[in-house]
């Protein structure tokens, strides 16, 4: 099993029964998810945002306009952070202190650099559209040379990480599981509704098959 170190800067300390640094767990989490919220300095201001991101091994993938602010602020800090949460469940007890969620995060902390090269540009957007779904990058048509001289393309190395998870019941009070209160779980997931074709579709057109294979598995 390998690990990412522990040192100040991903060392979990709240809940640490929770935390992991298992790569594989971390990656895991990565895969199930398509947005993160990647946090940044603008102007002396904190910021964070929603972002869709591709993964490779240990590299993450973003992409913007060329003037997009964010990236340009993390290219010029040289490094960022980044967070991705799954909620699995509202965890309802009887005690308004001892309400909690089920969840699966990870967060994770790199150097940041510009791709320029066409290759590895044309590689990085390609994990990108497939992280969003398999077989994706088939089913579309080829992207033009200036959409690409207009898009701006990031690469994160993940340097270290850690995770936090909850997949437990209830934690109340050792006198309260007496009580006339209902408590329990319900539980979150989110699913695929069957595909909706654009109304501007050639006739003819059917639904592609990587993308009744996604809704399929995720229905």
């Amino acid at each position: 099993m390998k690990e990412y170190s522990k040192s100040k800067l991903n060392r979990v300390k709240r809940g640490q029964n929770r935390a992991t640094y298992d790569i594989e767990k971390i990656n895991t989490i990565l895969d199930a998810g398509f947005i993160g919220y990647v946090s940044y300095v603008y102007q002396g201001g904190a910021i964070t945002l929603p972002m869709a991101y591709g993964r490779k091994d240990n590299k993450i993938y973003l992409h913007g306009s060329q003037a997009n602010r964010m990236l340009l602020a993390l290219l010029e800090a040289k490094e960022m952070s980044m967070t991705v949460m799954h909620l699995d469940a509202l965890v309802l007890a009887r005690s308004g202190l001892h309400h909690s969620v089920n969840y699966r995060s990870a967060t994770l902390f790199g150097s940041v650099k510009k791709i320029t090269n066409p290759e590895e540009k044309d590689a990085a957007l390609f994990c990108f559209m497939e992280h969003m779904m398999k077989g994706r990058w088939d089913g579309i048509r080829t992207m033009h040379q200036e959409e690409l001289d207009r898009t701006m393309v990031v690469e994160m190395t993940i340097e270290t990480a850690s995770a936090k998870i909850r997949d437990v019941g209830v934690a109340d009070e050792p006198e309260d599981y007496n009580l006339d209160f209902w408590a329990g779980l319900v539980p979150i997931k989110q699913i695929a509704l069957p595909p909706i074709s654009d109304e501007n579709l050639k006739e003819g057109i059917e639904i592609p098959q990587h993308v009744t294979n996604y809704y399929n598995q995720n229905k």
